[in-house]
């Protein structure tokens, strides 16, 4: 684990706003899996403070969640938290032309477009927390109150323990 030389769209916009970070890289081999889990085990750190980013949507409206990676979303609270009557995951193949991401390297913070943005509460709680820095093997460290400004968050309860 080592401070990263890249710079993604989520670091350049950071640096912009002079919201403070870490770029944390871990190391990931091109047949690892990419989930969060493993995420959390290369970066040695517990599984509660590494958060993955989710995104949904409901008709054209596009909506992005964060959650432990070590919990599931529930889509149910999630439509609620958004003020929609259904939610669905964003079905893959569409990932990278709506934010611009790939998968298990989606950033909260430099999507193509601005879309409503949500947290499970328990992120408020954590000294510190982890969401990914724009690709895979390099995530950013900070302080919940500095994502929560720099991705526009609003917090709900929307996770549930994973299985």
């Amino acid at each position: 684990m080592h401070k990263s030389k890249v710079r993604t769209n989520a670091m350049r916009m950071l640096d912009r706003a002079k919201i403070p970070y870490d770029a944390v890289e871990y190391i990931h081999g091109s047949h690892d899996p990419v989930d969060g889990m493993s995420v959390a085990a290369g970066l040695g750190e517990d599984p509660a403070s590494v958060f993955k980013t989710l995104v949904t949507q409901s008709g054209n409206s596009h909506f992005v969640f964060l959650v432990p990676v070590a919990e599931e979303l529930d889509l149910k609270r999630c439509a609620r938290a958004a003020g929609v009557k259904h939610l669905e995951m964003l079905p893959l193949k569409e990932l990278t032309s709506v934010t611009g991401y790939v998968r298990g390297g989606c950033s909260p913070i430099g999507m193509k477009k601005k879309f409503r943005t949500f947290a499970d509460s328990s992120l408020a709680g954590r000294e510190e927390v982890y969401v990914s820095g724009g690709q895979i093997g390099l995530q950013l460290k900070m302080k919940p109150a500095d994502l929560l400004r720099a991705a526009e968050i609003t917090l709900a309860d929307i996770a549930r323990q994973g299985e």
